[in-house]
């Protein structure tokens, strides 16, 4: 049996709809072993209304840690989905550091000064083979980082059914190297089927090159809501025992563990 987890779930701390303890019920239904809540965190980008800044993050961890103190059955996680800016780097890292977390989720939302999620009108006039090249390469960047433990939706430039005009395999295989090396994981998102696109990040095609290249996986619904804890969980352990995965990444305190899937 699959050692269940979802360790990409949003709540009210940022953009998410309910409180974390509304979360715990739907998890423990779903068989979830853990769960872990992954706050949206944007720094330099000013106050925006769907993600934490610096200040939020210390009172979101101290909530995170009562609610585990009092909960029995399940694990609850502390984690961070932080937005991976170029040259941001430094600032990045001198939060993490003093930041007592189980794991850090990188995320690649903006090229320049726009997100590629905010509405399919960024797509307007542009080039889509150069903005999928651009977005991988920032994703590849945000994975040779060093600063994340697994990296959410790598191919979110898909939301909107845009596609480039030749096969990109060849960016799949850049990208699946680039985390192999850097010893980053990646996740199956399954909110991607509520969004335009109506499919898993990333896109199912490619998922045996990262079994090829070895790449850590876990699944993750990226919630926002708690009847979306572990939505389309067996059909993404259907997929990822078809690529050939046999185990899955599991956190705590930074550190990864694989976990057999039976």
């Amino acid at each position: 049996m699959i050692y269940r987890t979802d360790y990409h779930i949003h709540s009210s701390f940022s953009d998410g709809r309910a409180d974390p303890e509304e979360y715990i019920t739907t998890a423990m239904d779903a068989g979830l072993k853990e769960i872990g809540f992954s706050e949206h965190l944007t720094l330099f980008r000013g106050l925006l209304d769907w993600s934490m800044d610096a200040p939020d993050v210390e009172p979101y961890l101290e909530h995170i840690k009562k609610l585990s103190n009092r909960t029995t059955g399940i694990k609850i996680r502390k984690g961070l989905e932080i937005d991976f800016l170029p040259g941001k780097e430094k600032e990045i890292w001198s939060l993490l550091e003093k930041t007592k977390l189980d794991y850090a989720i990188g995320s690649v939302h903006y090229l320049g000064d726009f997100s590629v999620d905010n509405g399919p009108e960024f797509y307007d006039g542009k080039n889509i083979d150069n903005l999928f090249e651009t977005y991988f390469e920032q994703v590849t960047a945000a994975a040779a980082s060093g600063l994340f433990d697994i990296i959410a939706h790598c191919d979110l430039i898909r939301i909107y059914g845009f596609k480039p005009s030749a096969d990109p395999e060849d960016l799949y295989r850049k990208l699946a190297k680039s985390f192999k090396i850097h010893d980053v994981a990646f996740e199956i998102n399954t909110n991607g089927r509520n969004r335009p696109i109506g499919d898993f990040y990333p896109d199912r095609k490619y998922l045996r090159i990262f079994r090829e290249e070895n790449v850590p996986v876990c699944v993750n619904s990226d919630a926002h809501m708690p009847s979306r804890v572990a939505q389309h969980f067996d059909e993404a352990y259907e997929l990822l025992v078809s690529a050939g995965y046999t185990e899955m990444a599991v956190f705590e305190k930074r550190e990864r563990y694989m976990v057999p899937f039976s």
